[in-house]
C-alpha cells in the first residue's frame, strides 16, 4: 500500500512540477486529452479508456479499473504573420512589411491521471491536465528604416504567454449496464504575461497594467458533468457538459483584457457515440462546442471597441473570437500480440474573423484540420504503454489592418505533437 502511494503521490508531483504550456489547437484549447483519446482526434466522450476520462467525460471513470496514467507531449506550434506594403497615408498603425516568425516553437506539456473504484459501481478519479495557446515571442525588429520605434506594435518584442492548469476531482455511478453519470469540481490556476503592447497606452483605462508586468496568477473554479448511456449492444452514446470556469482578474493586466483584468475560460460541451464495429475495432465520432463568445475578453471586437471604450473597462477592445464546433472522428482496432491501433481526424472553422488578424498577431489560433496515429501496447505485469501523434494542417487567415489603411494581414500557423504515456494497474 505504501508503495501505492508513493507511485501516486511521485505521479501528481511530476505533473505539477512541469510547466503546463500552450496547446492551441481547438483555439486555445488542445485537440484532445490522454494519449489514446489524442489518437482518435481527441475523439472519446463515449469511449473512456484511460485515467484522463474526467478531461473529456467524467462519467468515463465509472468503468476504468484501479489505474494510474501519466505521460508528457512535446508540443510544437509554428507560427508567423505577413503584413504587405499597401499602407495608405491615413493608416494610424502600419505593420512593417514583411513577414515574421514567433520563437519559443517547443513546448513539453505533462498530465496524470489516477482512477480508483469504490465498490462495484461507484469510483472516484483526480486528472491533472493542461490548455492554453496564446504563446508568441515576435522579434524586435527595426520598423520602416528607423522610422517608427522597433517592434511588431512599436514597443519591443512582442508577444504573450499562457499557461492553464487544471486538477479535476470526479466522482461517477454507474446506475446499470446501461447508464452511467459522473460529476468533475474543476480547480484551475492560469498565469499570464504580455509583452511589447505598451503603445496601446492611450488606448487603455489603466496604461500601467497593459505591458510587460511579468507573469500574473489567476485562480477560479467550475464543473464538468457527463454520461455513458448503451443505446444498443454495439453503440454508446457520451455526453458532456463544462461550465463556464469563473477566474480570479489579471490584476497586472487590467489595462488590457475587458472587465478590468477577466479572463474566464469559456463553457464547452461535448456530444459522441462509440460504434463496436467488430468485437475488435470500433468507429468514434464526437462534436464538441466551446464558447469563446462568452467570455468579452477573448470575444468583443478590436473595433468598434478600441473607439468607444477603453482596454481594461467592461466594453473594452478584444481578440473577436468567435464560438468553435468541432467534429471529431477516430477508428481504433486491435492487432495480434496486445496491440491497439488509432487513426483520426478533426476539422473545426477557426475562431478569429478576417477583420480581427490585427490583435490575434498575439493570438493566432487558426488550426482548423488535425490528423493522428496512435498505439498502445501491454507489456508484461499489465503495465501499458502509449503513443499519439498529430499534425495540424497548415492554416491561412487573411484580412485587413483597421488602422493601417488598405494594408493586409496574413496569419499563418501549422503545428505538430507527439505523446508518450505510461499505465500502471493496480489490481
Amino acid at each position: 500500500m505504501k508503495g501505492r502511494h508513493l507511485l501516486l503521490g511521485t505521479g501528481l508531483a511530476a505533473a505539477l512540477a512541469l510547466p503546463l504550456t500552450a496547446s492551441a489547437t481547438n483555439g486555445y484549447f488542445a485537440h484532445g486529452y490522454g494519449t489514446a483519446s489524442k489518437g482518435l482526434a481527441g475523439a472519446g466522450v463515449a469511449l473512456p479508456q484511460d485515467a484522463m476520462a474526467p478531461a473529456t467525460n467524467p462519467a468515463g471513470i465509472a468503468d476504468l479499473g484501479h489505474r494510474m496514467d501519466l505521460g508528457a507531449a512535446l508540443f510544437s506550434p509554428r507560427r508567423s504573420y505577413a503584413a504587405d506594403s499597401s499602407i495608405g497615408g491615413a493608416a494610424t498603425f502600419p505593420l512593417q512589411p514583411g513577414t515574421f516568425d514567433s520563437d519559443s516553437e517547443y513546448f513539453l506539456i505533462p498530465h496524470f491521471g489516477y482512477n480508483r473504484p469504490l465498490g462495484d459501481n461507484r469510483a472516484f478519479g483526480v486528472a491533472v491536465y493542461g490548455n492554453g495557446g496564446m504563446n508568441t515571442d515576435w522579434p524586435n525588429m527595426q520598423n520602416f528604416g528607423g522610422a517608427f520605434p522597433s517592434g511588431t506594435f512599436f514597443n519591443g518584442g512582442a508577444g504573450v504567454d499562457l499557461m492553464q492548469l487544471f486538477v479535476a476531482p470526479t466522482y461517477a455511478h454507474r446506475f446499470d449496464d446501461s447508464f452511467a453519470l459522473g460529476g468533475s469540481v474543476i480547480l484551475a490556476y492560469q498565469s499570464f504575461e504580455a509583452n511589447g503592447v505598451g503603445s496601446f497606452a492611450p488606448f487603455s483605462s489603466d496604461p500601467t497594467s497593459l505591458s510587460d508586468n511579468g507573469h500574473d496568477s489567476s485562480y477560479g473554479a467550475g464543473v464538468k458533468f457527463g454520461l455513458l448511456a448503451a443505446l444498443t449492444p454495439t453503440l454508446d452514446l457520451g455526453l458532456s457538459v463544462q461550465s463556464k470556469i469563473y477566474m480570479s482578474e489579471f490584476d497586472d493586466y487590467a489595462g488590457l483584457f475587458a472587465e478590468q483584468g477577466d479572463f474566464d475560460i469559456p463553457p464547452t460541451a461535448t456530444l459522441g457515440i462509440a460504434w463496436q464495429t467488430s468485437d475488435r475495432s470500433v468507429l468514434v465520432a464526437d462534436l464538441q462546442w466551446i464558447g469563446y463568445g462568452t467570455v468579452d475578453s477573448i470575444a468583443n471586437p478590436l473595433l468598434p471597441n478600441l473607439a468607444t471604450a477603453t482596454l481594461g473597462s467592461n466594453n473594452g477592445a478584444g481578440f473577436g473570437w468567435d464560438d468553435m464546433t468541432i467534429l471529431k472522428l477516430g477508428y481504433q482496432w486491435q492487432t495480434a500480440g496486445d496491440w491497439t491501433w488509432r487513426v483520426g481526424y478533426s476539422y473545426g472553422e477557426q475562431p478569429i474573423p478576417s477583420g480581427e488578424v490585427l490583435f490575434n498577431i498575439l493570438a493566432p489560433g487558426v488550426i482548423e484540420q488535425h490528423a493522428t496515429f496512435g498505439f498502445t501496447k501491454k507489456l508484461q505485469g499489465g503495465s501499458e504503454v502509449h503513443l499519439a501523434a498529430m499534425y495540424a494542417f497548415e492554416k491561412d487567415v487573411r484580412g485587413a489592418n483597421p488602422l493601417g489603411d488598405g494594408q493586409s494581414i496574413e496569419l499563418t500557423m501549422d503545428q505538430f505533437e507527439l505523446e508518450l504515456s505510461y499505465t500502471w494497474h493496480f489490481d
